[in-house]
Parts: structure tokens; sequence; C-alpha cells
């Protein structure tokens, strides 16, 4: 029975071949210096290079090693939960493969989780090789998360964190569709502190982040986690049906007023044209909630695995959290203990 390990270190990765020499090289370091046994979980996202290749060779060949194969690209936050799922260890520590969050950084991360803190996120000083619009962005979208959202999201702060298997069960009961971990883990809550780090440029190969996938990623976090755009719509609503009231009393007066008061073709579109765009504004906000109601009750997976090496000499079985615990019981391999 292999020895089950105190760390887990889940690390999801889409299309990284030319860091990965650079990134094995320095987790070795990390790994043999931690005081107990750890377990590194690399996830790969769908990649359309040798990434998987060079990951699964990983597994077979260091029995620290865990490689976990999606089917597609799911996206970094269902690959993190699939590393996730399956970590063994009592602290968890979530990072990146390019280098940008120095596998160092563990060791200040376990001595604050030694202190008592359940999660210890990696907080920013500086951010080297990111051009003045995604910094700007980036310092927007936090500050008004924390104006709108029920929580507020520490910022300057990614997904590179360390989390206690107390809070991680607790998360694992979380199996929303549209996620955004770093608001997920504000809301769990528990007792959390920083350290702080100067961001590196990439080790190798090209950001996958693009503006798409961080818009996308904004949408989620604010739409998750306020109902702030409900509210704004509903205000904006009746705002503008107050001065369309407003508007037609004026255009009643004058008509008695002036009885040679001609109706303006040009204001009768410039209103028309006004409420129906403003009205389909408001569709669209309702829209996205419905969107999101509608991911939801489809109960599809979050991801799908296609290949896992490296997994089948654990010293307990995998960690699978289902959204029927029903079905998940009739599923369970009668041979295998009970994982609660």
């Amino acid at each position: 029975m292999a020895v089950r390990p105190k760390y887990s270190l889940v690390i999801p990765i889409f299309n990284e071949q030319a860091v990965l020499p650079v990134l094995f090289h320095r987790l070795d370091r990390v790994l043999r210096d931690l005081d107990a046994p750890a377990e590194v979980i690399l996830v790969d996202d769908g990649s359309s290079d040798c990434t998987p290749i060079i990951l699964e060779a990983r597994a077979k060949t260091d029995a620290r090693y865990r490689f976990i194969g999606l089917s597609r690209n799911f996206g970094q936050q269902a690959a993190l939960t699939a590393g996730l799922d399956r970590a063994e260890g009592d602290a968890v520590v979530l990072m990146d493969a390019d280098l940008q969050d120095p596998p160092e950084l563990i060791h200040q991360m376990i001595a604050k989780w030694s202190e008592g803190f359940e999660i210890v996120y990696a907080k920013r000083r500086k951010r080297s090789g990111e051009n003045w619009f995604k910094l700007t962005t980036a310092h927007y979208f936090y500050k008004m998360m924390n104006r709108l959202a029920s929580v507020e999201i520490p910022r300057d702060v990614g997904d590179f964190r360390l989390i206690d298997r107390k809070a991680l069960d607790v998360f694992l009961q979380m199996r929303e569709q549209d996620r955004i971990l770093r608001g997920m883990f504000a809301w769990v809550g528990f007792r959390q502190t920083a350290v702080e780090y100067d961001r590196d440029e990439r080790a190798a190969g090209e950001t996958k982040f693009l503006f798409g996938k961080m818009l996308r990623l904004a949408i989620d976090g604010l739409v998750g986690f306020s109902d702030a755009p409900l509210r704004l719509a509903l205000w904006l609503g009746a705002c503008v049906s107050a001065l369309a009231m407003l508007y037609g009393a004026y255009v009643g007066v004058t008509r008695m007023l002036a009885n040679d008061y001609v109706p303006g073709w040009a204001s009768t579109i410039v209103v028309v044209a006004f409420l129906g765009g403003f009205n389909m504004l408001l569709t669209g906000v309702l829209g996205l909630y419905v969107g999101r109601i509608h991911n939801e009750v489809k109960r599809r997976p979050l991801y799908v695995v296609r290949k896992t090496a490296g997994l089948e000499a654990r010293s307990t079985p995998v960690r699978l959290m289902s959204l029927n615990p029903r079905a998940a019981a009739e599923r369970r391999d009668p041979h295998l203990p009970d994982p609660s």
C-alpha cells in the first residue's frame, strides 16, 4: 500500500511542452525539501501538442507524480477541479504550470498553514511581463467585485494558494458549472491569510489566458457572486418608465397650450429606439442568470477524464463528489471502503 501524501500539488496544464522540463526541475527541488511525502497531480486540459505524452511519461516513471488527461479543453477552472477531486493531501496547493507562480513559495505557505490558517493565498506585489491593459482591467474588476459581490475576493490574487483538507472538503460539495475558484474559496470562509511575492514572467511559451477568457471569467464572477445586475436592471427599468411618463405628460401639456403643435417624427423615433434598446439590455441581463440556471439543471459533469496514470497505487480511493449522492452511492465499488 502506498504512503498517503501529506501535501498535494494540483497543476492544470494546456499546451505547455516548452516549460515542462524547467517545471519538473523546480518541482523536484521543492518536493525534496518538504518535511513529509507529497504528490503532484498534473491535469492535462486537452492539449494539442506533446504535453500529455510528457506528463504521462513522468507519472509512469516517478511515483510522486499523477497524470489526469481530460477528453477536451474544459477550461482552467474545471481542470483545477479535476485535480482537487483526486487530491489526498492534508494540505493542497493550486498553481499554474508557466512558473509565474514560483513553486518555492510553497514552503512559506506551509509555514502559514502550520500556524493554523486553513487557506493561504499568494498575493502579487509586482506582475512582470503583463501590459497596462491587463493590469488596469484586473484592478477595476476586483474593485467592482468587492463593491457588488456578497463576499470579498482579495485583490491581486489568482488561484495560487494552499487549502487545508477541512476547507477543501467543503469546496468539493460546490458543483456549480460556471466556476471561479478564487471567489468560491472566499465564500467558504475559514481563517485565511496572504503570502506576498513578485510574479515573474513566463519561463517559456505563450499565455493561453487571452482577453476572451478573461472577460468570461469576469462575467462568471460577477453573475455567480452577486445579484447586483438584477437589482440594477430593476432600478434602471423603473427610472426609464418614470422618465417616459414625464415625457408623456410634457407632450400632453404642450399639445394643450400650443394648438399648432405637431408631434415630431424624430423625437418619436428617439424614444422608441431608446426604450427598445434598453429593453434588450435588461433582457440580456436576465438571460445571463437564466442561462446559468439552464447549465445547472442539465446536470452534466464538470469534466470528462480520458486517461490517467499514477493513480493506481494510491493509499485511499479517489475522492469524487457527485451532484446526486444517491447515484454516487449506487455506482460505488462494494469492494472499496466508503470514502465518507
